[in-house]
């Protein structure tokens, strides 16, 4: 009697055991698949961030989710904030309004892509004719505005990686214009190259020459031109 109450003592923990090592290897399992949990990104900026010139209505950053999912096997859904026509003290203050910073704070990507009419504005409401003067004092406005934009983001949330778009030259055939857009580029890689966790991705590489292949106006992409900016973005950060 003895022996067989043994006997079953000793089954009852050999099946506790192989429920506690089946029970850990599930879980060890569940945690080497791939996380397809939702992530949250916040666009930040003007007429470009909104899609301007796209016939589909995404623009570059509708665009992302579906590529993200594609390319990088990510589930990510965009909130975006682009304003036609914004300038980066309106940016400064979207990321003071209260549902802004709360979806900042949830936020597992932000990109900023501001800076265009900042220049335009500067230089009394068109490039056409180019004033030095005038463009120098909007840039070190707009630099301000862009350090204000990232405090507040910083306070809201310390971690998020924020990826910083670079302005591109809407005129590529004046070198006049090339080196205005390039020093406005060099000052915002320095002032991004002083925050963690922020990444700088030039825009200004993929429009070398103007062309209706990737223009639907003077200044605004085509879905082409959007769809190049998309790839880019998915080519410099890994999500």
């Amino acid at each position: 009697m003895k022996k067989t109450i043994i006997y079953a003592a000793a089954l009852i923990v050999v099946a506790l055991i192989g429920v506690d090592f089946y029970s850990g290897y599930q879980e060890n399992t569940e945690t080497n698949e791939p996380d397809h949990s939702p992530k949250t990104m916040v666009t930040l900026g003007d007429s470009l961030t909104y899609g301007v010139g796209d016939k589909s209505g995404e623009g570059y950053v509708d665009n992302l989710e579906k590529l993200i999912q594609e390319e990088k096997d990510a589930n990510v859904k965009v909130k975006n904030y682009g304003i036609p026509g914004q300038e980066s003290d309106g940016v400064v203050k979207q990321v003071k309004l209260t549902n802004i910073q709360k979806d900042i704070r949830n936020a597992d990507y932000i990109i900023l892509f501001i800076g265009t009419n900042d220049l335009i504005q500067s230089n009394g409401g068109d490039l056409k004719g180019i004033n030095e003067e005038k463009i120098k004092e909007g840039a070190v406005k707009y630099e301000k505005n862009v350090k204000e934009i990232l405090k507040s983001i910083r306070q809201e949330n310390k971690d998020v990686p924020i990826l910083f778009l670079g302005l591109y030259n809407s005129y590529p055939d004046s070198t006049e214009h090339e080196n205005i857009i390039v020093k406005w580029n060099e000052n915002s890689q320095k002032m991004v190259d002083d925050y963690e966790r922020i990444k700088f991705i030039s825009t200004n590489d993929l429009f070398k020459e103007k062309s209706k292949e990737y223009y639907s106006d003077s200044l605004h992409p085509n879905k082409k031109g959007y769809d190049l900016i998309t790839k880019k973005i998915i080519d410099e950060y890994d999500f």
